[in-house]
């Protein structure tokens, strides 16, 4: 039999990737920002559209990028699904956004809310954190489909909840970070804020890094009327796709030797042989295998028993007795041979 097995230097990185994740207050860019996928040369952009405002924004209808509505929360795992490995792989997607996450957490949230209450009948109750907890596993499962499985540059909007309130937290780096209750900063590269600002007579977009795991955005960097494309372009030209071009898939197969043993059948001819019943065999089934069913022994149990059997059965076999009744060993006294 043969084993394909996968070719762990094929994972290496084969291109430039980056997901960012853009918080602001309501009219900063966010979705402005999330579009410019479209534009960085990374392939067709999917938009998935909780906030269903996309239709907001040049090229919405399908000549420019894909929007796509979200009309229930629950809808936004299986639209992915469909993008990801569904019949949405034949649009050729090279990136996505979701815009936005706290629109879906949100609605996913009050849906707990609502069931909590509606269980104790007290309409102040609040989820205990262990239900919060179990809560933001299944949410976070969107986020993982996106920003690991897709393999692809992702955008996630979101939204400052309260302002003021990133001022007082701190990421493990020392600068401020917005935390959320969703855990949106675990999923990301990069996360920025996005403000507007007044130069002059002139209104300009402030991209802030915030919080980052990449040298290339150090926190604090500040990008005026921000595009994907000039993030990218501050990365550099990333891994060479020639590189990984000669690294196969698959490791060669090899052939797996297949362990050929006794069968259960043989065991039983060899116990009736030696006296012994299917019951006994069940006995010591159990007690050196731990297995109930003969049926369920594997090749290396069946032989362990026949071994156990077999020398058992040598132990008690009667030793040869000579004519003059002392022990003897082919047809030789103990002490000196016969004349």
């Amino acid at each position: 039999m043969e084993r394909k097995r996968i070719n762990p230097l094929s994972r290496r990185p084969k291109s430039r990737r980056l997901v960012i994740a853009v918080r602001g207050a309501a009219g900063s860019g966010k979705s402005v920002f999330a579009r410019t996928l479209a534009e960085a040369g990374l392939g067709r952009l999917c938009f998935f559209d909780t906030e269903r405002k996309a239709r907001l924004l040049p090229g919405s209808d399908g000549t420019t990028f894909d929007a796509i509505e979200i009309q229930h929360p629950d809808e936004l795992p299986e639209f992915i699904d469909w993008a990801l490995d569904g019949e949405g792989r034949a649009q050729g997607y090279g990136c996505y956004a979701l815009d936005s996450w706290a629109m879906y957490f949100a609605r996913k949230h009050r849906e707990t809310i609502q069931a909590v209450r509606q269980r104790t009948g007290d309409p102040l109750v609040q989820p205990t954190a262990e239900e919060l907890t179990s809560d933001q596993v299944v949410f976070q499962e969107v986020l993982r489909r996106l920003c690991i499985d897709s393999g692809a540059c992702v955008v996630i909007t979101d939204q400052i909840a309260a302002r003021g309130k990133e001022e007082r937290e701190e990421n493990e780096m020392g600068k401020v970070l917005p935390m959320t209750a969703s855990g949106l900063e675990y999923f990301v590269d990069v996360m920025v804020e996005l403000e507007v600002r007044v130069a002059g007579f002139e209104q300009i977009r402030v991209a802030r890094v915030v919080k980052s795991n990449s040298p290339d955005f150090p926190v604090g960097l500040e990008l005026q009327n921000p595009t994907f494309a000039a993030f990218l372009g501050r990365m550099g030209e990333g891994p060479s796709p020639e590189a990984a071009a000669g690294v196969p898939d698959v490791l060669e197969a090899k052939a797996v030797e297949e362990h050929i043993g006794p069968t259960v059948d043989a065991l039983l001819t060899q116990a009736e042989a030696f006296g012994l019943s299917r019951a006994d065999l069940l006995i010591a089934a159990r007690h050196y295998c731990g297995i109930n069913d003969l049926e369920r022994l594997s090749p290396e149990q069946i032989d362990d028993l026949l071994t156990r059997m077999i020398a058992r059965y040598n132990e008690a076999k009667p030793v040869a007795v000579s004519t003059n009744g002392k022990a003897g060993v082919n047809g030789k006294r103990n002490g000196k041979a016969q004349g």
